[in-house]
């Protein structure tokens, strides 16, 4: 079409949004309110005029001229005492901290959580204590695997973090689209991560990961005899697989998919009865999924095609929901589960646990800057507030560790104190450090002490409950503990049979890139156990033989 008949889109107008909302720096009688500006040249037009914000450097101080170097005459030497220069090219060389090792990219947005339904027999926790109250919240959505500016239409697992300001601090989910995982036990998530990314070398003998499926000496992505062979001898990924090479496997967009807290927690109530607990958020835009040719065609033409349809959505009033419910356990009901209740690569069954409705979250607000509000923002599954703990679920325990050391490595020691992270209000004994904003005044620095400084929280340790423990300290590997019963229950009962025929194909578009000893060892290790059907329909789709003997 003619570039006069583009449609834009309020992603594409955030230029002259913000011109509209700061007429006071725009030449007197211009206005951007009574309708649509034709192009950007117009708004630059428009921002001629008297009263415009003047540029400064970093210190506040006023540029007399922002495009050009001082230099001696024409083409002499730049002088070094051109401090806006150095200014500016010193502040560009540290602009852009270290991305997430994980879920690099990403989009976000904020708005609140609310109660509907009373679960305060459950849990004490502040946010659900009556029904109609309101918590303000952040959400980021992501991939795992990609860098920063990586497509979002890839096949991948989708990060689905919440940020809940509640009265009793930061309390924050950080999951998944999907309810399992690839692994469970932290020993082994690094190797899974560098099989999902690729290593790069740096001078210094520095290495940091980046994209996905690359091997480490070509730096070619992607690298398919290095994931198959992880997930072949690592068969406790085979559900996740499936998911993951399902139809849900590359959503339409953040607001068509459901999120999982995936991990197993512990709820306290005011009576300091204990529980296990799960969460879901059930979306209310409906599940909508992108197959493999037009996922892949997206990517080509719109890398950020997930975080721009969210800003929109956002912009245009189109706000996205979803529908939060728990299910619970009782720790009688553990003890005699058939399966493992905190292992990440399993579910719980709706038929033994049903869905307990909770409340909604609701995103109607788009972050003013994406780098300050969404890049710096710091999930961790380690912030909880009283009313809710931890499980001996082995992956949440090292992500307890795990989410605190990056962000210190990515945003430094205070990373709290950024305005996106920081609490209502904090009083403790950290002080000082790279980048603090708040070091608490005069309050001493040091526990216990007789000068007013911040006591011990009588309610959070009455809802601190005792957990018995058991057993001796040793290393007992769980990855061979049932790895098919519920893949073979989603393959078998939930998927149709249009929905099996894609998840063949998608299958079978990797498993044909690895080596044939690695195809033939991933359909006998992981996809036979789950139906023979799924093995026989993935060796005809490949071509090979129904008998063969592994040799590896």
């Amino acid at each position: 079409m003619p570039l006069n008949q583009f449609v834009r889109d309020p992603a594409a107008d955030q230029l002259l949004h913000y011109a509209a909302e700061h007429q006071a720096f725009m030449a007197p009688g211009s206005d951007l309110r009574g309708g649509r500006v034709g192009g950007l040249l117009k708004v630059k037009r428009l921002l001629l005029g008297k009263g415009k914000k003047s540029i400064t450097t970093q210190s506040g101080n006023p540029v007399g001229y922002k495009d050009a170097s001082l230099t001696v005459g024409y083409h002499g030497p730049t002088l070094l005492q051109d401090v806006m220069l150095l200014d500016d090219l010193s502040h560009f060389t540290k602009e852009r901290n270290p991305e997430r090792v994980v879920h690099a990219k990403g989009a976000g947005a904020f708005g609140y959580f609310e109660v509907t339904h009373d679960i305060t027999q459950y849990t004490a926790a502040k946010p659900f204590a009556e029904i109609g109250k309101r918590t303000p919240i952040a959400m980021r959505f992501s991939t795992v695997a990609g860098e920063r500016g990586y497509p979002d239409t890839v096949r991948d697992v989708r990060g689905f973090a919440i940020k809940f300001y509640t009265e009793d601090g930061i309390w924050d989910i950080v999951g998944n689209n999907t309810p399992v995982f690839f692994v469970k036990d932290a020993a082994v998530f690094s190797s899974f991560i560098h099989v999902m990314k690729r290593s790069v070398f740096l001078p210094g003998n520095v290495w940091i990961d980046s994209e996905c499926f690359r091997n480490p000496v070509t730096n070619l992505r992607p690298d398919y005899d290095m994931f198959w062979d992880f997930c072949s001898l690592r068969t406790e990924t085979t559900h996740q697989t499936l998911i993951t090479f399902s139809d849900r496997g590359v959503p339409r967009s953040y607001r068509h998919m459901h999120g999982y807290g995936s991990h197993t927690y512990g709820f306290v109530n005011n009576e300091g009865k204990f529980n296990w607990v799960k969460y879901h958020f059930v979306t209310n835009q409906g599940i909508k999924n992108i197959k493999s040719q037009e996922a892949q065609q997206l990517a080509g033409q719109d890398p950020d095609y997930h975080a721009r349809d969210l800003y929109n959505a956002i912009a245009r009033g189109d706000f996205p929901s979803w529908d939060f419910y728990i299910q619970i356990m009782t720790p009688e009901q553990a003890a005699k589960s058939p399966y493992d209740p905190f292992d990440l690569s399993k579910v719980w069954l709706h038929a033994d646990y049903p869905l307990i409705p909770v409340g909604r979250i609701v995103l109607n607000k788009n972050p003013s800057n994406y780098y300050a509000e969404i890049e710096q923002i710091a999930m961790d599954v380690a912030h909880l507030i009283p009313g809710i703990e931890v499980s001996p679920d082995r992956m949440l325990q090292a992500r307890m560790f795990a989410y605190r050391d990056t962000h210190q490595y990515r945003l430094g020691p205070n990373y709290s104190q950024l305005p996106v992270n920081s609490a209502y209000k904090v009083s403790n004994y950290n002080r000082d450090g790279y980048g603090t904003v708040n070091s608490q005044g005069g309050a001493p620095n040091y526990h216990p002490n007789s000068f007013q400084g911040p006591e011990n929280d009588e309610r959070a340790q009455a809802l601190s409950p005792s957990i018995p423990l058991h057993g001796e300290a040793k290393r007992i590997d769980s990855g061979n503990d049932d790895n098919f019963t519920q893949a073979r229950l989603l393959y078998q009962s939930v998927l149709k049979e249009d929905e099996k025929a894609r998840l063949v194909e998608n299958l079978v578009d990797w498993l044909k890139r690895a080596t044939l000893p690695i195809q033939k060892r991933a359909i006998a290790t992981m996809f036979d156990p789950v139906d023979k059907s799924l093995g026989s329909r993935l060796r005809q789709a490949l071509h090979l033989d129904e008998q063969f003997h592994i040799e590896f």
